[in-house]
């Protein structure tokens, strides 16, 4: 399996630029760059996997809403807010579906579920902005929903194949920690970035 090329990228924004475009190509999706662009913002969050997450319960530990959750919270939101949890519901339905898509197998919401609210949820989006760009930009996304979730599984298992060669973890891992072990792995595959770089996607 064919990993990203090895030449040196400045960020994890670069890093995620350049896989989604190796990914689209392989998959033969056609999409427009603005649309590339917020893929890639999405990676981007949730490469911190607590962005998975909404805010602690009493108890400490960190709560995650199901999709219907977000979806019947949306209806009954003001409309800043109900944009602000579409938004998180589609993001997250896409990352999820694309990036674990074969551990929903095994449970009792499958994948199908995840897409349909996925892009039921960016449908919504599209007719509650006023601006055309961003109108047009999800409903491509919802239009193009299941492709966009066989790219980021090709980029996932080009990432994830391997616990030693799991390039995501490592970037999590350096965000998190600052951890020399893991920025010396990076530059070992040809990234080469900070943990400066991957919370704010700017290279040197």
């Amino acid at each position: 399996m064919s990993k990203p090329s090895l030449a040196l990228i400045g960020s994890a924004r670069g890093y995620f630029q350049q896989s989604l475009q190796e990914a689209l190509i392989e998959r033969k999706v056609e999409t427009y760059p603005v649309v590339q662009e917020y893929l890639v913002t999405m990676l981007e969050y949730y490469l911190l996997t607590e962005n998975l997450f909404d805010d602690e319960r009493a108890s400490g530990k960190k709560s995650h809403e199901t999709l219907a959750e977000m979806m019947l919270k949306a209806g009954h939101s003001t409309p800043k807010v109900r944009f602000e949890r579409l938004k998180k519901l589609g993001d997250t339905a896409l990352y999820i579906s694309g990036f674990f898509g074969d551990s929903l197998q095994r449970k009792v919401v499958d994948v199908d579920y995840y897409i349909d609210m996925g892009s039921t949820a960016y449908i919504s989006l599209s007719e509650q902005v006023h601006e055309d760009t961003y109108s047009q930009l999800y409903k491509e996304i919802a239009r193009k929903f299941i492709h966009f979730v066989d790219v980021f599984t090709v980029m996932s298992r080009k990432t994830m194949h391997a616990e030693n060669d799991n390039v995501l973890r490592l970037m999590e891992l350096l965000a998190k920690t600052g951890s020399t072990l893991a920025q010396d792995q990076l530059v070992e595959k040809g990234i080469f970035t900070t943990p400066e770089q991957i919370k704010t996607g700017k290279s040197q």
